[in-house]
């Protein structure tokens, strides 16, 4: 419990959580030093120089709007006054071969369209029918999950519905499997792979992550954006607008250690042996690194770790400044494997590198009206493929990272893609580079894996073991992606709100959105 009053918070990381909670803290009142170790916003949305080029080398796709337009809501601004949005018409583009194609639409009834042409009138019956039942999961779960505190347990999701929507959280089939509930809904593997893939939004596999992630094709229909400015641009006018309302920024200021006194957190230590005092430290890290002991020992305890075994996907990724050919790339492109099992065996039960990977393409400099670049000659490329989070353990030599490496380019090319790419404008980055980035992930790029009906209940909230820390960021409740760490950011900050106002934690406090917390 913090002492009622309090007026300082430190938050450390200027992650996506962090951006959104500092804001928030702002907005109520609270003095607000954002400490973070690189030398600007963003986080895991960074943006890396690649022959000259700002490239985003984290999170490419934009959904959810209403979590940011409410938050600049809140902050006295709106999102358009802050970056240049434009909606996509076409989602996403997926390839198989040179010859199977499939776009899929803002708008839902040409993507039947498109099913129907692809697949059969059954298969976009059924289309219809997924569209349907992912929509009913979505409106079941946004409130009283997605925007509400954590819930400890199934029990404490069904107090939250109430009696008379039950039905409602048995549709969501949360033990069953994505892959399984996909095979009630298609018969024609090449789109139950293409739904399946939503399990990877959160690093997780379709085999093994609950039906419930079918709700993602229903936030995609709700809209995908581009941002003018690149996702890191989204980052640096979030910093832009809390700079505006006085929080101070520390830049190139790693925190060595959280200061405890009293039992309860009192500021942070920074790496050059510096200390700052606040009444509260809201921490957007992975709760990995707190649990290790990155943070120092005083809050090792303050939060469960993750293990090994239950860690999220990591990632290959290649970014590159080059001319594509061959193939008609949309901003967004998934160019799939033959074998969608045996990939995600050798991800989770091998633990290597897939022979045959499923690769993401975003396209940075298309169009998102007809998927055309908006200027000629070279582009910003950036291609990515799933990989076991063992940045930290086993490391893969030079050569099973080129027979990767290798395969990827084989699989584009079996769909007409191709490169023109300098050697020195590309660049690579392996789970072991993401483990330096990140400590104590091993790579892990989500935090804890979505798998089993008990997953979503197992992230940590926004309270912690030790008064007057929370925690924000992807790693915690309501799961990681820009728009969910931004709400575990202003759930860290409206918890911050309700325990200074109150000497009750089990008051109740709104915040602007119609966000509550416990």
């Amino acid at each position: 419990m913090v002492s009622v009053g309090a007026k300082t918070a430190i938050v450390v990381g200027a992650g996506t959580g962090g951006l959104a909670a500092a804001l928030d803290l702002a907005a109520a009142g609270i003095s607000v030093t954002v400490v973070e170790a690189a030398a600007g916003p963003g986080g895991k949305m960074r943006a890396v120089m690649v022959a000259g080029c700002p490239i985003d080398a984290g999170p490419t796709v934009f959904t959810m709007r209403w979590v940011f337009d409410e938050l600049l809501a809140a902050a006295g601004t709106t999102l358009e006054r802050e970056v240049t949005l434009t909606p996509l018409d076409v989602l996403a583009r997926h390839a198989w071969s040179e010859r199977e194609r499939l776009d899929l639409f803002a708008d839902t009834e040409r993507s039947e369209d498109a099913v129907g042409v692809f697949a059969g009138a059954a298969e976009a019956r059924r289309f219809r029918g997924f569209c349907e039942r992912a929509a009913r999961i979505y409106r079941t779960l946004e409130t009283p999950f997605l925007r509400g505190a954590r819930c400890r347990s199934p029990l404490d999701l069904v107090r939250r519905l109430g009696l008379r929507r039950i039905p409602d959280l048995a549709a969501i089939s949360p033990f069953a499997t994505l892959w399984g509930a996909l095979g009630d809904h298609f018969h024609d593997p090449r789109l139950r792979q293409l739904f399946g893939r939503y399990a990877t939004y959160c690093g997780s596999s379709p085999f093994l992550a609950p039906a419930t992630l079918m709700l993602v094709a229903h936030v995609e229909r709700q809209g995908v954006w581009v941002i003018g400015e690149g996702m890191h641009g989204l980052a640096e006018a979030l910093a832009r607008v809390a700079a505006r309302r006085s929080v101070t920024f520390r830049w190139t200021a790693p925190v060595a250690a959280v200061t405890v006194d009293g039992g309860r957190a009192t500021g942070v230590v920074l790496a050059d042996g510096e200390r700052l005092a606040a009444d509260v430290v809201v921490l957007n890290a992975d709760v990995a690194a707190v649990a290790e002991g990155s943070l120092g020992e005083a809050v090792r305890g303050a939060v469960r770790g993750v293990p090994q075994k239950s860690r999220s996907l990591s990632a290959l990724t290649w970014l590159l400044v080059g001319e594509p050919n061959g193939f008609p790339l949309h901003h967004h492109t998934v160019f799939f494997s033959a074998d969608y099992r045996a990939e995600f065996e050798a991800l989770q039960r091998d633990r290597r590198l897939p022979d045959d990977p499923t690769v993401y393409v975003c396209a940075q400099d298309h169009g998102p009206g007809n998927g055309t670049t908006e200027h000629g000659g070279p582009e910003r490329l950036f291609c990515l493929v799933n990989a076991p989070p063992t940045g930290d353990t086993a490391v893969f030599d030079a050569a099973a990272v080129a027979a990767c490496e290798r395969a990827t380019f084989a699989r584009l090319a079996r769909c007409g893609l191709e490169f023109q790419v300098r050697p020195e404008a590309r660049r690579l980055v392996t789970p072991a580079d993401f483990h330096r980035l990140f400590p104590g992930t091993g790579g892990a790029l989500y935090g804890r894996a979505s798998h089993g009906w008990m997953a979503s209940f197992q992230r940590p909230g926004s309270r912690t073991r030790i008064p007057g820390l929370y925690l924000a960021g992807g790693s915690t409740h309501p799961g990681p992606g820009v728009p969910m760490a931004a709400l575990s950011g202003r759930l860290a900050a409206a918890a911050v709100i309700t325990d200074r106002d109150s000497t009750s934690r089990s008051g109740r406090m709104v915040i602007s959105g119609g966000m509550s917390t416990r």
